[in-house]
């Protein structure tokens, strides 16, 4: 008798989003990749672009993972941020893969890197 299989669709990347003090907080969790960024360019960019916000702060302290896909989506998302006269920061970048992988982009040329979110709030109200 043949045992019939039930898959789960396990979401491999987890946003949530908060709206505070004029940034736009976005908390990853999960794994970046090829994959997963359509659910980040869906959920993010379409706000982005519809409310003009000017400041998003990414925190990628629960970020398991990331490639070349979610590089270049932050990127784009600093790009979006750029053309609102905003900034767009990085934090939390603790999980060592996603460290080697960020250091070897051109990510932290273009976005500032703090420690914390409060960090990142007193960077962009100077």
């Amino acid at each position: 008798m043949c045992a019939k299989l039930l898959w789960k669709v396990i979401s491999l990347l987890d946003i949530n989003i908060e709206f505070c003090k004029g940034i736009l907080f976005i908390r990853l969790n999960g794994v970046l990749d090829k994959n997963t960024v359509g659910k980040l360019k869906e959920e993010v960019n379409t706000l982005v672009e519809e409310n003009g916000i000017r400041n998003i702060v990414f925190n990628i302290s629960s970020l398991n993972s990331i490639d070349c896909y979610g590089i270049n989506a932050l990127l784009n998302n600093y790009e979006l941020c750029k053309n609102n006269n905003g900034q767009s920061l990085v934090c939390g970048i603790n999980n060592n893969l996603v460290k080697h992988r960020i250091n070897n982009s051109r990510l932290l040329k273009y976005m500032y890197e703090v420690s914390d979110e409060l960090s990142a709030i007193n960077i962009i109200n100077l």
